[in-house]
Parts: structure tokens; sequence; C-alpha cells
């Protein structure tokens, strides 16, 4: 079985191998996660953060992983998981200690749940939808981020591939 370190390993080798419908940032360096999670609060899990080196953000065959990054016209604002998960919070009562990964298509966000770490500091994946408190009402999608970016990246390629 594939640990979620090992599964975002898989992650990087597949949007490296599918260039062709994929897209990436040039990775953030250690200053740069710190910073990051700083501003969030809480550490980024260990898989989600072996993404976020390699990659900052990244697509594949149209999955979209908010990531973390900067951009010129932005300046020092970390944008990504960072901005998104502020706004969440501010703007809509997301409850602290959740941190955004990825827009779910339907209003609510993907999120980590840092309050639930397992033994290799992972967080599980839920989905949070606005005026939702309750961590236990929030649909679980996988028990970390390496495994539920593999199994969606995988899908996702392969319907891409299949339908070309």
């Amino acid at each position: 079985m594939t640990n979620a370190v090992e599964a975002s390993a898989l992650v990087i080798g597949l949007v490296l191998e599918n260039n062709d419908i994929a897209n990436h940032a040039d990775g953030c360096d250690t200053a740069t996660i710190t910073a990051a999670e700083h501003e969030l609060g809480t550490a980024l899990p260990p898989s989600y953060r072996r993404l976020i080196e390699e990659f900052g953000t990244w697509d594949v065959a149209g999955e979209e992983f908010l990531g973390v990054y900067r951009t010129p016209a932005m300046g020092q604002k970390l944008l990504g998981s960072v901005t998104e998960t502020l706004d969440a919070c501010s703007q809509y009562g997301m409850p602290s200690g959740l941190i955004a990964v990825m827009f779910d298509g339907m209003g609510g966000l993907i999120v980590l749940d840092s309050s639930q770490v397992d033994q290799e500091g992972e967080y599980p994946v839920l989905v949070w939808n606005p005026g939702v408190a309750d961590r236990q009402s929030m649909e679980r999608l996988a028990d970390s981020f390496g495994s539920f970016a593999l199994s969606l990246c995988q899908r996702a390629v392969t319907r891409w591939r299949e339908s070309s």
C-alpha cells in the first residue's frame, strides 16, 4: 500500500508525464512554505507539502489544485490555499484549522482538516460548504491529501485520454 507522500510522488510523475494536459508553477522554497504555514496557523501535511515544494500550484486534465504561489502583480502576497483559506474563514465562517486545497465545483471547498492528525502527520480530506461548522457533517473524501490527489489525477487523466 502506498503511503501519502509516496502517492504525492506518483502525482508528480503523472503531471510531468502528461505535460500536454498539465500545468504547474515552479514550486516553493522552505521560506515560502514556512510563511504559508504561519499565515494559516498550522503546518501543511507532508503529502501536500511535497507537492507544494515541487509545483507550488498545478492542474492536470482539468483538475486544478490551489497550491501556494505568488505573482508579480500581487507581490509578496501568498495566493492559492492561503488566500482562499483566509477568505473562507473571514467571509463565510469556515472553521479554523481547515486548509482549502481545491474548489469542489458546487460552491464548496475541498479542505484538509488539521484538527485530525494521523500518525504520519496527514490530515483527512473533507468537503466544506459555507455555513457548515460541524466537522462531523462534512463529507470525508480521503484519509490524506496524497491518496486523494493521486486518485483524482489518475481518474482525470484516464478520462481525458479515453475521450481524445
